[in-house]
C-alpha cells in the first residue's frame, strides 16, 4: 500500500471491482478497500442476473454459475401464473450465481490489472480540502491510515457512509428501503428452469417472495419487504412460513439478511473529487431490487470516466457530471419508471392481484419486456392502474422518435 494514489475505491462488490478495474486498465493507480475479512462474505443477494448484461463485463464460468433459467414466473395470491420468457423478464433473470465466487473472481480481475487490495480496511472518513475529496481515512489491523488520491469511488453498499461524508443526500425513508431475508434451500422440488415470484399481501406486505434454483434440488427463496409495511411481524418470519407452507420437507442450511434501496434515482452521485456506484449510488431497480447489472455497468461508467478526469487534471464535479450522463443514459429511466411501478403495485390488495392476473392470463407474454406487460394490464385494468399511464406515454415517444429517425 503506498500513501498516493490516482483513485481509490471504498467496496468490493461488483460495482466497486468493475470501476477499480476499468481505471487500472486505463492505465490509472488504483487501491480498492474492503471493510470485510473476505471478498463476497456475505451474500445479500438472490444471485440472479441477466445473460446479456453480464457477458458485456465478463464471460460466464462453470465456477459460479449454479444455473440458468429460461423463464419467470410470476403467481398472485390466488395461483394464478403468468410466465416470461428469460429475455424479457428483467436484468435479474438468466443465471444464477454463486456470489460468494462470482465476487471474488471480480476482485482478482482487478489484482491482475494491478490493483491493490486490502481486505479488513475500515474507510472511517474522507480527507477534504477546499470542498474537494482528496482521499480517505481507514483503519486496518488497529493502525490509522491517511491515503491520498486524486479521485474516490464509493462503492460502499446500502449502508454507505461515503457519499453522506461528501455532502450527498443518500438517505433513504422506510417506504424507499426493502428489508430482505432469504434462505438457502434443499430439497425444493422446482422447475430448475424457472424463477419464481410470489406476489401479495399475505406472503411478502409491500414486496414479494423470489425462488431461484440453484441445482440439485437447491433454492434461494427469499422476501423483501418495504420498510414502511413492516409491522409487529418480521420479514424472516413470513419467509418462515412460506417454506413451511409450501415446501415442508425442505431443509434451511443456509441464511442470509439485509436491505436494498428502493427509492429509485437519486438527486446527484457526484461531487469534486467523488463518484458513487451501486447501492450506494442507489441504483437498483426499486421494484424488484435487483442491482447486480447496473452496478457493474455503473462501475464501468465511473472507471471510464476516472480515467478521463484524472487525464484532464479535473475532477470537478462539472466535469464529473460525464458519469451522471452516462448512467442515467443508460439504466436511470428505468429505475425512474420501475419506482412508479413499485409504488402501484405494492399499494394494491390481493383481490386487485388476483384481478389483474386473471384478466391477462391468456396473453402470450414470450415477447414482451416489462414494459410491454404492464401495458397489457393496464389495457385490461386502467383504473386500478391509472397511476402507469405516464410509463406508456413516455414508451410511445420513444417509439414514435424511433420511427423517425428511421424515416430519416
Amino acid at each position: 500500500m503506498k500513501d498516493q494514489y490516482d483513485l481509490i475505491v471504498v467496496g468490493a462488490g461488483p460495482a466497486g471491482s468493475i470501476a477499480a478495474t476499468t481505471a487500472a486498465k486505463k492505465g490509472l493507480s488504483v487501491l480498492m478497500l474492503e471493510k470485510r475479512q473476505e471478498i463476497g462474505e456475505p451474500v445479500r443477494c438472490a444471485e440472479g442476473v441477466g445473460k446479456k448484461r453480464l457477458r458485456q463485463h465478463i464471460e460466464p464460468d462453470e465456477k459460479w454459475v449454479c444455473g440458468e433459467v429460461s423463464s419467470a414466473k410470476i403467481i398472485s395470491p390466488n395461483g394464478t401464473t403468468l410466465t416470461m420468457a428469460e429475455v424479457d423478464a428483467g436484468s435479474e433473470v438468466g443465471y444464477v450465481l454463486d456470489r460468494k465466487i462470482f465476487d471474488r473472481t471480480l476482485v482478482e480481475l482487478s489484482g491482475e490489472a494491478g490493483v491493490d487490495i486490502m481486505v479488513k480496511a475500515r474507510v472511517t472518513g474522507l480527507i477534504i480540502e477546499g470542498e474537494t475529496v482528496c482521499g480517505v481515512e481507514m483503519m486496518h489491523l488497529g493502525k490509522t491510515y491517511s491515503i491520498r488520491s486524486k479521485l474516490v469511488i464509493g462503492a460502499d453498499g446500502v449502508e454507505s457512509k461515503v457519499g453522506r461524508w461528501a455532502g450527498i443526500d443518500t438517505s433513504l425513508k422506510p417506504s424507499h428501503i426493502e428489508t430482505c431475508a432469504q434462505f438457502l434451500v434443499s430439497g425444493v422440488d422446482i422447475d430448475q428452469d424457472s424463477c419464481y415470484f410470489y406476489m401479495g399481501n399475505k406472503v411478502a406486505p409491500g414486496g414479494y417472495v423470489w425462488l431461484f434454483p440453484k441445482g440439485n434440488n437447491m433454492a434461494n427463496v427469499g422476501i423483501g419487504m418495504l420498510g414502511s409495511r413492516s409491522g409487529k411481524k418480521k420479514p424472516i418470519e413470513y419467509l418462515t412460513e412460506f417454506v413451511e407452507t409450501n415446501y415442508p420437507n425442505g431443509s434451511i442450511i443456509e441464511h442470509v439478511a439485509g436491505a436494498v434501496p428502493a427509492s429509485g434515482p437519486i438527486e446527484k452521485t457526484i461531487a469534486n473529487g467523488l463518484m458513487l456506484v451501486g447501492d450506494a449510488a442507489r441504483q437498483s431497480d426499486p421494484f424488484t431490487g435487483g442491482g447486480i447489472s447496473n452496478a457493474m455497468d455503473a462501475g464501468m461508467y465511473a472507471g471510464e470516466v476516472a480515467a478521463e478526469a484524472i487525464a484532464q487534471n479535473d475532477v470537478s464535479e462539472t466535469m464529473l457530471q460525464e458519469y451522471e450522463r452516462r448512467w442515467r443514459g443508460s439504466f436511470g429511466n428505468e429505475i425512474a419508471n420501475n419506482l412508479i411501478v413499485k409504488e402501484t403495485f405494492f399499494s394494491l390488495s390481493d383481490e386487485d392481484l388476483d384481478s389483474l392476473a386473471g384478466s391477462i392470463k391468456d396473453v402470450d407474454f414470450k415477447k414482451m419486456d416489462l414494459i410491454d406487460f404492464i401495458a397489457a394490464l393496464f389495457k385490461a385494468n386502467k383504473k386500478l392502474l391509472w397511476n402507469l399511464r405516464p410509463l406508456f406515454t413516455q414508451k410511445l415517444k420513444q417509439k414514435f422518435s424511433g420511427l423517425t429517425k428511421f424515416k430519416k
